[in-house]
């Protein structure tokens, strides 16, 4: 994406609900406050009144178990070089975010990564979570709903990795930063389980940088630990303006699913007349995992339709399956319905 999507005049493939302005956002509170912020480092793990507004996401969550970073990416960062040492086992899924493998491995971890199945609506089997249980687990990672294919996974799974975790004393780290917060947080119903979120898919506002942790409070206490090693804090400026967000997060949040719904409908009247594309429609999230029915490899394609036509999507093979592309449902819907179009002609050129 940073090579390419600013070329882009139908950019598809964007997880972030089109973005508010920084206009917009004032606009929805008093923030004439915000000229007498003293631009020190702020409170450390974050301002008490944000921290509040955060642990509201969840349903029983004192301040002490959030903390604050730039973004989820820092904040599953942060988690994972306090949890890991060399040697760890780490399982992950596939297809999902690179963070989630790459990282554990940079960190010297072995990683385990468990296919989600197109056929059963990409969700995971059982089966596979209690093979990987074989040997000895630190950490389990998953996205809740899932990047790219905006799984949310099934009662019967979760209960079966809560099981498993607790009986042999491992981590779920469930980056939930696609999460409406109408879904419940993994962190409410697994004991032994790690959030992570922020302000930049649902709530429009990734150019604030701001993500979070919740967590047990004595392993807040060693990530803030670390954390002090690397970004002291967020700052007030960027804790006002996340506050003012969460303040308003219902007129903030029903904005984003009128155009989550309006983009699941513009994909679903192209999928009508367009039978080279499938698609498993997700529940949740900002995204969706398109299947094609080309020979041409995901990355040649994204590349040149995006030459030729200016639709950009991020091919499958940057999450290791092939002959699919990553479908943002954030656009402006007619911008969306547009670029779908011009896939198709691209398509009917190149069959």
């Amino acid at each position: 994406m940073n090579v390419h999507e600013n070329d882009a005049i139908y950019n598809l493939t964007d997880t972030c609900v089109h973005p508010l302005t920084l206009s917009e956002l004032l606009a929805m509170d008093d923030m004439h406050a915000s000229k007498g912020i003293r631009m020190d480092y702020g409170v450390i793990p974050g301002d008490d009144r944000l921290r509040r507004k955060i642990a509201d996401l969840y349903v029983s969550a004192p301040i002490e178990q959030i903390t604050t970073a730039h973004g989820c990416l820092e904040a599953n960062a942060l988690v994972l070089e306090t949890l890991l040492k060399p040697g760890d086992r780490v399982i992950t899924y596939t297809p999902s975010y690179q963070q989630f493998s790459d990282l554990s491995r940079s960190l010297g971890c072995k990683v385990t990564a468990l296919p989600l199945y197109e056929e059963d609506g990409w969700q995971p089997h059982i089966d596979d979570l209690e093979t990987a249980f074989g040997d000895p687990v630190r950490l389990v990672i998953l996205n809740q709903p899932n990047n790219p294919t905006g799984t949310v996974f099934e009662p019967p799974y979760l209960q079966k990795l809560g099981e498993l975790t607790e009986r042999y004393h491992a981590w779920i780290l469930a980056d939930e930063v696609y999460r409406d917060p109408a879904i419940p947080s993994l962190s409410d119903q697994l004991p032994r389980c790690i959030s992570t979120g922020s302000l930049s898919k649902m709530y429009s506002l990734a150019g604030l940088r701001l993500g979070w942790i919740r967590a047990d409070q004595k392993l807040i206490t060693h990530i803030n630990s670390r954390r002090d090693y690397t970004i002291i804090s967020t700052g007030p400026l960027i804790d006002s303006l996340g506050l003012a967000a969460l303040s308003h997060q219902e007129e903030i949040l029903d904005r984003s699913r009128s155009l989550i719904a309006a983009n699941k409908e513009a994909v679903h009247e192209w999928l009508q007349n367009e039978p080279r594309a499938h698609v498993c429609m997700p529940a949740a999230g900002t995204v969706c995992f398109l299947r094609y029915d080309l020979g041409m490899p995901s990355a040649a394609l994204a590349e040149q339709m995006l030459k030729d036509t200016g639709v950009f999507f991020v091919p499958g093979s940057c999450f290791d399956c092939e002959h699919h592309l990553r479908l943002g449902l954030t656009n402006d819907p007619q911008l969306t319905a547009q670029g779908l179009q011009k896939f198709s002609a691209w398509m009917d050129q190149h069959c």
